[in-house]
């Protein structure tokens, strides 16, 4: 195994057997985790006990495809997650972004809501939609850790370029080097913020940014850190599976039982890392799919869960299913509204008959605007809308579809409904009322009541076709 100092991406690297370990609690930490404690707790409340699976992922280049136009294997592996794992899983983000990159870029791809996020190449560990940090973290990382020293002695290096003020954050400062200048530099800079009596950590990867953290951050043992925390709570989710195509994704697959996908679209640099130090370890692949498609191969390579997205299901109401399943009758009835509108399936009578079917008589529909609808009304509206979007980048896809049984035969919908036309992308807020009563599995559950507000800043700015 060569030494760490001869790996072009990492410069420490976490021997899989390390223990991780957090610091004693003192009462400034202890009131400081209180908050990233609250709602760390809800997130775990939300499931009926462990996790089924925790799919921690890098996003640019596994999760999202930047050289997908139309976002095929995302929206595929949303409508997955949607359908099978929103109500009993719990997805992560893992990102070198800042908070505020990860935020243009939710803006810009069609992404799902994670359950956790971590920010900044494992610096930053955050909680729920509203991102609140888990302070305790940020007071571990604090130890050995300086980052004036650390500005002071970066300066001497004049191959060094700093990255975009947004990528400097508490404990993590961000340059661009050059690959053949990288290793050079690397090795010069721990010795000298060692001897200013720092413990640091300097990752490069993408064969052109350059990281320097605190010891003990990194999207690793960020992770560690998570896990320690769900096992204090009885709650360590049940598997989990890394995903990553760099080399700061690296220290993901250093930890212990977790199971691991390189996408097939994966750098040398992380390559290179897999040959020298886990090529041994069946429980990492190589994917032979790209980004998110690669995440669902794994799922169905490790037998994790279901692994065929709705998505590539063609003929939806021929879907086969043992039990009712309201999650997935959300995600089935958007897409066939986005395959309808987009000409992608036939226009048919039938359809629209079966849609009337599994929809209540009497039921209603609430317009985000306020105008309320019967919803056999809405059915038959579609007839004058189908291929409108046909040759257009239009989708559909649900977000955070969470589902809670109020009756013996009745469930309730949540979820975020959001369509994308072009460059304008309308989002709302949907409850649903859906029953079993009077139907049977193969029938579909019965839609009884649909109400729908716009999320903020998601409404229209015209008069835009708003259906469902």
């Amino acid at each position: 195994m060569p030494s760490a100092l001869t790996l072009p991406f990492l410069r420490y690297h976490i021997p899989i057997s390390s223990p991780f370990s957090l610091p004693r609690c003192s009462s400034t930490t202890t009131a400081a985790v209180s908050q990233g404690d609250s709602t760390l707790r809800k997130t775990m409340d939300r499931l009926a006990g462990n996790a089924d699976l925790m799919i921690v992922s890098d996003l640019d280049h596994t999760m999202v495809d930047h050289h997908d136009p139309e976002n095929l294997s995302l929206l595929r592996f949303n409508a997955l997650w949607e359908a099978n794992y929103r109500n009993n899983s719990l997805l992560v983000f893992s990102t070198g972004r800042s908070p505020t990159l990860y935020k243009e870029l939710r803006k810009e791809k069609p992404m799902i809501n994670p359950d956790i996020t971590i920010l900044s190449v494992g610096t930053e560990i955050t909680y729920g939609n509203s991102m609140v940090p888990d302070d305790g973290w940020v007071e571990f990382l604090n130890q050995k850790w300086d980052r004036n020293i650390v500005s002071e002695e970066t300066r001497k290096f004049t191959e060094l370029t700093l990255q975009s003020e947004t990528e400097q954050r508490p404990h993590k400062v961000s340059f661009y080097v050059q690959k053949d200048k990288a290793q050079d530099i690397m090795k010069s800079l721990s010795v000298s913020l060692k001897e200013r009596g720092l413990d640091v950590k300097i990752i490069y990867s993408g064969g052109m940014d350059l990281d320097i953290l605190p010891q003990g951050a990194g999207k690793g043992q960020a992770l560690a850190y998570l896990h320690k925390r769900f096992k204090a709570e009885g709650k360590l989710p049940k598997n989990t599976l890394v995903c990553g195509d760099s080399g700061n994704d690296a220290e993901l697959f250093t930890i212990p039982d977790v199971h691991g996908v390189m996408v097939s679209n994966a750098q040398e640099e992380l390559l290179q890392w897999y040959s020298a130090n886990a090529k041994d370890n069946r429980k990492i692949i190589h994917a032979t799919e790209r980004c998110a498609a690669g995440i669902i191969q794994a799922i169905g390579h490790f037998n994790l869960g279901p692994s065929t997205s709705p998505r590539d299901v063609m003929d939806l109401s021929d879907s086969k299913m043992d039990k009712f399943d309201p999650a997935y009758e959300v995600v089935k009835f958007y897409l066939f509204y986005e395959r309808w509108r987009r000409a992608e399936i036939e226009n048919s009578d039938r359809y629209l008959a079966n849609l009337k079917a599994v929809c209540c008589k009497s039921g209603k529909f609430v317009h985000p605007s306020g105008i309320e609808q019967q919803l056999h009304d809405c059915v038959s509206s579609l007839r004058t809308c189908y291929g409108d979007k046909q040759g257009k980048q239009f989708r559909v896809w649900v977000d955070q579809v969470l589902i809670a049984q109020i009756g013996s035969d009745s469930w309730l919908a949540k979820f975020k409904k959001w369509e994308q036309s072009g460059e304008e992308r309308l989002g709302c807020l949907t409850t649903a009322i859906l029953s079993s009563k009077d139907v049977s599995v193969a029938d579909g559950l019965t839609w009884v009541h649909v109400h729908q507000t716009w999320l903020d800043g998601a409404g229209p700015n015209n008069q835009t076709t708003w259906l469902f």
